[in-house]
């Protein structure tokens, strides 16, 4: 099904090399993949060194940012971004494990999928069962957006102003409401 022309929001992170290139280096070239393969790629953030998460669990991340222009559907932008990140090695053997490359679809427009209950069932889990527990479908805004400076900085590079459909929030005032420790612990590359 096509759908309406819409900016969607992409974040990469990668903590370990592909085919001996550093993290930022294959950052940059899925993102020209993606763009090889159509999609209008409308702005990028700079590329932010960021601690591992979750703590202890690998190499530090590099990070960052795209802002995109489609009318595909959240569930085809997604079936994109899982056949680049396989291009460059991603392999899916262990939840928030280590990583050649990691890309979310963060928002898309103002959607929220699959729906408000679903969202919000997602948004109020506990860290626990977050770490042992994985949605079967695409979950629009991604429901951790709002804790994770990793993602948040980057994108108020690219999209400070973009309001949250179900939290109300700006992403510039989710970021603001981190704690400065987390903020601080996002360096620009």
């Amino acid at each position: 099904m096509t759908e309406i022309r819409s900016i969607s929001c992409v974040a990469l992170g990668a903590n370990l090399k592909f085919e001996d290139h550093p993290p930022e280096l294959t950052l940059g070239h899925a993102i020209q993949a993606l763009a090889a393969g159509g999609v209008v790629i409308r702005a990028v953030s700079r590329f932010y060194s960021t601690p591992c998460f979750p703590a202890g669990a690998g190499p530090d991340y590099v990070n960052a940012a795209i802002l995109i222009e489609t009318d595909a559907a959240p569930q085809e932008i997604l079936s994109e971004l899982h056949a680049v990140e396989a291009r460059f090695g991603r392999e899916r053997v262990q939840r928030w494990g280590m990583r050649t490359l990691d890309m979310d679809l963060v928002f898309a427009g103002d959607r929220v999928a699959p729906d408000l209950d679903m969202f919000r069932a997602w948004h109020a889990l506990d860290p626990q069962t977050q770490a042992r527990s994985a949605p079967d479908r695409l979950i629009l805004p991604h429901p951790r957006l709002q804790d994770r400076a990793f993602a948040l900085v980057p994108l108020a590079d690219i999209a400070p102003e973009w309001r949250h459909p179900v939290l109300g929030k700006t992403v510039r005032e989710m970021l603001a409401a981190l704690p400065e420790e987390d903020r601080a612990e996002v360096v620009p590359i």
